[in-house]
């Protein structure tokens, strides 16, 4: 258990306390800041870091997290940047198949090839062995003719499931042998530590818990997790007594603990199922779906709120938004809204009135950035809003998506506070936020009352080799993490 910290540069929020730029030592007792002294004012006790003028910041939270779909990641063909069907397909076609008698890609994004896919194509190049591309938002899956007789469905002309069918399907793919799946988190969360993440929120299509005690009596202590409930399991957490908060039932660690009820109201951006305003232009007829009642949400949340769970409500077109800001003012329910990508100008505000948190992934503004061009053309909602939020209150907290992002928080803040990620001008520069909110968005309790580097605070905590709050855009996204300790215990670095 680390005891000081020697000569750090301290960074985020608190440090404006401090007499002047430091650096200073850090001095923790059972996982808690006791004290930070001028260097050598106080004699270093016990195990030390030497951090020798590197900046140590609160640890970083990842708020948005498909964990097992994310592990399973490495396991999968890479489709990212396939230009056409084709493309995609010979891709998952040279990929290895999976003990499972299963191929799988992840990655494709449609909406950006300029011809459709098609069964008749993907049977061609891939055969008699099931197949499966998922799409990069996660909302669609292209399948060939043997997986969808493997799984008892049945598609179009172009192969793709939507939605819910798409989500059905994706449950049977991660539902892997649990020694595989754990082996995979576990690798994954040592990665997630190497880039100075402390916790995670999991949003897995499951009963969690029972996956988290496990991994926990397994020896699972690289990170603290949060982890979600979906409306179909919401029965059985009440009945239960789950409540946000509470420590896994089970175990005698405090790492994992219950976290939001998750609910999915609407669809995405790439799978032009967001439920939006206005018509996308290639269908006046299409303005998204809404995959929740309002009526039905308002009942959800409420059953939630009385049951003492906090709620994460998935929303990414501005129809949506509006819907789950109603149910969250209906309800007096707290928490997120998920993704908030595309929102009115009049519901910004209500972000701050109602006190939710915009949990926002700021790569999918990259990522998204020409799909929206087009398929948001000529809104007058606000695409991917970061700074009006600040502007009007409201509290941010980032995160990736993973697997639609990657688990990185640094490629998150450099998306924040730069806009763009290659030689492009940014895109909506008006939208950036300066690094201090974004190192605060990525801590646990977001920007509106970030994690503070202060003597009784947790000792959650990372140490970079370069100072976040003035680095530019390629040394943020690089950003190198010497260290990163949970409760004072190292869980990356020496």
């Amino acid at each position: 258990m680390t005891a000081t910290i020697r000569g750090a540069h301290l960074r985020g929020p608190g440090t404006e306390l401090l007499p002047d730029a430091g650096p200073f030592d850090v001095f923790l007792d059972d996982g808690i800041i006791v004290d930070i002294a001028p260097v050598g004012a106080l004699r270093p006790r016990g195990d030390t870091i030497d951090a020798d003028g590197r900046f140590l910041i609160p640890g970083l939270w990842d708020h948005h997290v498909h964990t097992t779909q994310w592990a399973l990641a490495a396991q999968r063909a890479d489709l990212d940047g396939t230009v056409s069907p084709a493309d995609a397909a010979r891709r998952v076609a040279a990929s290895p198949v999976l003990p499972d008698g299963r191929r799988v890609g992840a990655g494709y994004r449609d909406a950006l090839w300029h011809e459709p896919p098609t069964v008749a194509l993907l049977d061609e190049l891939t055969g008699d062995t099931p197949t499966y591309l998922l799409n990069a938002d996660a909302h669609s899956m292209w399948l060939n003719s043997a997986a969808q007789r493997r799984e008892g469905v049945a598609t179009g002309a172009d192969g793709i499931l939507r939605e819910e069918p798409a989500f059905a399907v994706s449950k049977l793919l991660n539902a892997v042998e649990p020694e595989v799946a754990d082996r995979l988190v576990a690798r994954m969360a040592k990665d997630a530590a190497t880039r100075g993440i402390v916790g995670i929120v999991d949003l897995d299509m499951a009963w969690n818990e029972e996956s988290w005690a496990r991994r926990l009596a397994g020896g699972f202590d690289t990170l603290r997790v949060e982890f979600g409930v979906y409306p179909d399991l919401l029965p059985r957490a009440i009945a239960e007594g789950l409540r946000t908060g509470d420590p896994v039932r089970g175990s005698g660690s405090d790492l994992v603990r219950v976290g939001p009820l998750k609910v999915i109201t609407d669809g995405s951006l790439g799978t032009r199922t967001a439920a939006a305003r206005n018509a996308y232009p290639d269908d006046a007829a299409n303005h998204g779906v809404l995959t929740v009642h309002p009526g039905e949400l308002v009942g959800l949340l409420t059953e939630a709120t009385a049951a003492g769970l906090r709620c994460a409500v998935h929303a990414i077109g501005d129809v949506a938004n509006s819907h789950a800001l109603d149910a969250f003012a209906a309800t007096g329910a707290w928490g997120t809204i998920e993704h908030a990508q595309l929102v009115a100008h009049a519901d910004i505000p209500r972000f701050a009135r109602l006190g939710i948190a915009a949990s926002i992934q700021p790569a999918h503004a990259l990522d998204d950035r020409e799909m929206a061009d087009v398929l948001w053309a000529g809104q007058t909602s606000l695409a991917y809003p970061l700074q009006s939020f600040v502007d009007a209150g409201a509290a941010l907290v980032f995160g990736s998506d993973a697997p639609v992002s990657p688990l990185d928080p640094w490629a998150a803040m450099a998306a924040a506070v730069y806009r763009t990620r290659d030689d492009r001008p940014a895109w909506h520069p008006e939208e950036a936020v300066d690094a201090a909110t974004a190192l605060a968005a990525s801590t646990h309790a977001g920007s509106a009352a970030p994690d503070a580097l202060s003597p009784g605070a947790v000792a959650d905590l990372a140490l970079c080799d370069a100072d976040p709050l003035t680095a530019d855009e390629p040394a943020l996204r690089r950003m190198r993490v010497s260290a990163t300790l949970v409760a004072g215990r190292l869980t990356h670095g020496a």
